[in-house]
């Protein structure tokens, strides 16, 4: 089987189709694998993705002499879902360089540098202490509403810090780990967070912090989202904004921007959290969905790729959640230049397409380097996204996770957002689309 790209306005894109069995809004993980499977079980799909491209918040682009990812980068084999996948597409893994040096801030911000095992050392005892209680606050990560997690989701991350007690250099450090896996500053960001990582990586916050960024994908994400959406039998309209979605006794009518409209039994709507008001829904959306909308989850960071001259040796740098850039660290080296990773707290605080302020941001964390060219997509500002990765605020997983995944009426919902296991991964996107597929597929066959 093989999917059937068309773009509007192109041959082949310029009706859509008057009905089909399901209408799958967006192109990325969650989209394309519910659309696979739905296709394989004998239903008429049609995939609507507003982007001239599949993938979603996942996006390899040439910059800067390299295959950089723009969006999600990183997969581990104890993520089942995302594995599965790349044995089924044959795609292999390479890994992120091991770092040679380390830098990062002591007590009151004063720079210190060191290596791995030192580093390690130093922040060991508490990544330990942040999820030390993981095991009764959700002991069994596939159902992480489930546990003591239900009197904790009050909590911060930045709440669970203040009552640690750790020395200054310590708790620095240990602050600016977090503030590099989840995106934002530590009081936006719910404690639940940590511990559902931690729950997914069977407790271990070692093994939790290998998954989230150490190995990649060879042939890069797009080429791995490319091999699914071959897999698809029926067409992937890109380039086609859905703007409506009306509800009827039999089913839904779909509009686009350009005006076509597309008939269908059922809907999966694969928008983020911060994106999906970006459509007109009658009747409206649920109650958890408009809450949490208003809301938006806690993510609202930044990432940059950063192009210095010459050859440095491989190294990460830690700052705090007040820099502009909080994580830096070499993903590739040349023998005139080195091009670094890196991901700060707050997009606002960074404009991107300034090489002078990313300098002066980079000067905080490795002061020596001089930048030459950046590469960046700011997916706070995307309308597609309005967010970089999931990620809770303080009470949202136990109150809403459920609503959002129930359907409503006719529409279905499947995004990373609202994945049990590995929620804000690639893995969940792809978990959400083959249960919804699922439940679609046994409504249909009704």
């Amino acid at each position: 089987m093989s999917g059937r790209m068309t773009e509007a306005g192109r041959p082949g894109g310029g009706e859509a189709r008057a009905g089909v069995d399901v209408v799958v809004i967006g192109a990325g993980f969650a989209g394309l694998v519910a659309a696979r499977e739905l296709g394989r079980a004998g239903f008429g799909v049609l995939v609507l993705e507003a982007r001239d491209r599949v993938g979603g918040r996942t996006w390899t682009d040439r910059r800067l002499d390299h295959d950089l990812e723009l969006g999600g980068t990183w997969v581990h084999w104890v993520q089942p879902h995302t594995w599965a996948e790349m044995t089924r597409y044959g795609r292999e893994i390479t890994r992120s360089p091991a770092v040679e040096e380390a830098y990062w801030l002591g007590a009151g911000g004063a720079p210190r540098a060191g290596t791995l095992d030192e580093f390690m050392a130093l922040i060991a005892p508490g990544q330990q202490a942040i999820v030390a209680d993981v095991r009764a606050a959700i002991p069994r990560g596939i159902d992480p509403t489930a546990g003591e997690i239900v009197g904790l989701d009050a909590l911060s991350i930045q709440d669970r810090f203040d009552a640690l007690g750790l020395d200054g250099e310590a708790r620095s450090a240990n602050e600016a780990v977090w503030i590099g896996h989840v995106n934002a500053r530590l009081d936006q960001v719910g404690l639940s967070t940590a511990l559902r990582w931690a729950a997914a990586a069977g407790g271990h916050w070692q093994l939790m912090h290998e998954a989230s960024a150490t190995y990649r994908v060879v042939g890069g994400m797009s080429g791995f989202t490319a091999a699914i959406a071959a897999d698809v039998a029926g067409e992937i309209r890109l380039g086609t904004t859905v703007t409506r979605v009306v509800q009827a006794a039999d089913g839904a009518v779909v509009t686009c921007a350009d005006g076509t409209q597309a008939h269908a039994r059922r809907v999966i709507s694969t928008l983020p959290v911060n994106a999906i008001a970006g459509i007109e829904w009658d009747p409206g959306l649920p109650g958890s969905w408009r809450r949490a909308n208003a809301e938006t989850v806690a993510s609202q960071g930044v990432k940059v790729w950063v192009k210095v001259r010459g050859r440095v040796p491989r190294f990460f740098a830690y700052a705090s959640q007040r820099h502009p850039i909080s994580v830096l660290k070499t993903e590739f080296a040349d023998d005139d230049a080195t091009v670094l990773v890196g991901f700060g707290p707050d997009h606002t605080q960074l404009d991107v397409t300034s090489i002078a302020g990313v300098q002066a941001a980079v000067d905080a964390l490795r002061p020596g380097l001089e930048v030459i060219e950046v590469a960046a997509h700011d997916w706070m500002k995307d309308p597609l996204s309005r967010t970089t990765w999931m990620t809770h605020r303080p009470g949202q997983l136990t109150r809403d996770l459920a609503g959002l995944q129930r359907p409503a009426g006719v529409v279905h919902f499947a995004s990373s957002d609202n994945a049990n296991l590995w929620g804000g991964f690639v893995d969940g996107a792809i978990e959400s689309g083959l249960r919804e597929a699922r439940l679609v597929a046994a409504e249909l066959m009704k």
